[in-house]
């Protein structure tokens, strides 16, 4: 079974993607990187994403990870940044209650996306 399936499909990726972006624009290390975004927009591309990285359907048609973040990275997005979002990914799975052994899959599909996001 995927991750996407074990942590409860479609359902449970929008919770989270909603969930997460709260946390995210409340968060004054990073909300200034979403200034004058679409959120609406926004949080249906990371759903589309988050649902084929975790095993889902294929849904996604957004830029590659290097090109879709190549102007937060020339606004400073740094590691630091890249961490913070990764505290919220994980605190909204477990808001969530989602097992912990999940969690860390889920952290570890994110965390392998660090240096394209960064333009390492």
């Amino acid at each position: 079974m995927s991750l996407f399936d074990e942590i409860g499909g479609e359902g449970a990726v929008n919770a989270a993607v909603d969930i997460f972006y709260r946390k995210v624009l409340k968060d004054d290390r990073i909300n200034r990187f979403f200034e004058g975004v679409d959120m609406d927009k926004q949080a249906a591309k990371q759903k589309a994403f988050l649902s084929v990285a975790f095993g889902g359907p294929n849904r996604y048609s957004g830029a590659d990870m290097r090109r879709g973040h190549a102007h937060l990275v020339a606004r400073g997005l740094n590691d630091s940044h890249f961490d913070a979002v990764m505290e919220h990914l994980g605190a909204t799975l477990k808001e969530l209650n989602v097992p912990d052994n999940l969690i860390s899959q889920a952290a570890a599909i994110a965390e392998s996306t660090r240096n394209d996001v960064l333009s390492k």
